[in-house]
């Protein structure tokens, strides 16, 4: 069983706050957090940084100086589950949270969310996430419509999810007993070890929870050029998850190696001048047609919403993202493969010859 929330006067919550060559964006976060509402609690603030190239450990160290609340931590593995382990052990708040340096947090962000985490009975709560520009530039528009739309990212996303309970809250509050009980992150998954500690929080029994009382701004990326590789890599990781924990994943996460892989079984018929060639080439084009259509009236509704005739141009570009998550997915699949073969040949390598 989980760990029961018991009501302390005055608990203390550890930020652990990842970050790696976060420059543009280390000093806003941190604000946010500093100004944070705390009547109820006192707050810690562990920097986590992998070894940043740039001015994030200069930012950092600055702010440090200024506010015995916050610390830096270097995380020479670099990658995200390491810095979630290294800030379990040095944290020494009874609630931590795992918070990203892209995004900005309202001043009751965490009031609100240990609030609600009290209140429901669950492990983990996380507040409404907001998708946002990082600029004020065209591509970075495009991008964060893109991944704020549930055609996008799908209606399941942390991006898009509805307030109650949810398979895997963004930037939550734990209990942090509930996370060292199951054994901290899988540092085997440099991406999706989010979903991965959610699954594990809920075969112990415990409940996760998104509330709209309170949200974040999230920052994304702001060249469509690197939102393009995003997607490849988190359709990547989506197979490499899988194969490491089934459990971890939804129907959802493959929707895009599907449509990736109807095109691809089209196209091919389509080349091998098999009876039904034509009929293969105007499946694939009436594929497209399709995903261009849902593409459309997502753009429109943006539109509307955001009173911008720019959101017109991405039906495109929704397609172009969903065949890079989808590709992404099918070379994790082939890498998997690979990997299984060569492992394999190895062993078969080492049996002793009769």
């Amino acid at each position: 069983m989980l760990s029961e929330v018991n009501d302390l006067p005055r608990p203390l919550v550890s930020v652990l706050l990842a970050t790696r060559n976060e420059e543009f964006f280390i000093a806003q976060a941190l604000t946010s957090l500093l100004q944070q509402r705390s009547s109820t609690f006192d707050l810690e603030i562990l920097i986590i940084d992998g070894l940043s190239t740039d001015r994030t450990l200069l930012k950092a160290a600055e702010v440090a100086r200024m506010d015995h609340r916050v610390r830096v931590i270097q995380n020479p593995a670099r990658e995200i589950p390491f810095a979630w382990n290294l800030g379990l052990q040095a944290s020494a708040g009874k609630y931590v949270c795992t918070f990203g340096a892209h995004c900005l947090y309202e001043p009751d962000y965490i009031e609100v969310c240990l609030e609600e985490l009290i209140t429901k009975g669950v492990v983990a709560c996380s507040g409404r996430v907001i998708s946002a520009p990082s600029r004020d530039l065209f591509h970075a528009r495009l991008c964060s419509w893109i991944l704020g739309h549930p055609f996008g990212s799908s209606s399941r996303s942390f991006r898009t999810q509805c307030e109650g309970f949810v398979d895997s809250p963004a930037y939550p509050i734990f209990i942090k007993s509930a996370i060292v009980d199951v054994g901290g992150y899988d540092e085997d998954l440099l991406r999706n070890e989010d979903n991965d500690m959610s699954r594990k929080l809920q075969d112990a029994g415990g409940k996760l929870y998104c509330t709209w009382k309170t949200k974040c701004h999230y920052f994304g990326k702001d060249r469509l050029s690197d939102l393009l590789r995003y997607a490849f890599r988190n359709g990547l990781w989506n197979a490499i998850g899988l194969r490491k924990n089934w459990r971890t994943m939804r129907v959802r996460h493959f929707v895009p190696f599907a449509f990736v892989l109807v095109l691809l079984v089209l196209m091919l018929v389509h080349l091998s001048s098999f009876p039904y060639a034509r009929e293969a080439l105007m499946g694939m084009v009436g594929l497209i047609c399709m995903h261009l259509g849902v593409g459309f009236l997502a753009g429109l509704q943006i539109a509307v919403r955001e009173k911008s005739s720019a959101s017109l141009s991405l039906p495109p570009l929704f397609l172009i993202f969903h065949i890079a998550y989808g590709v992404g997915t099918l070379f994790g699949f082939c890498k998997i493969v690979r990997t299984i073969t060569q492992t394999q040949a190895r062993d078969i390598g080492r049996e002793p010859v009769a």
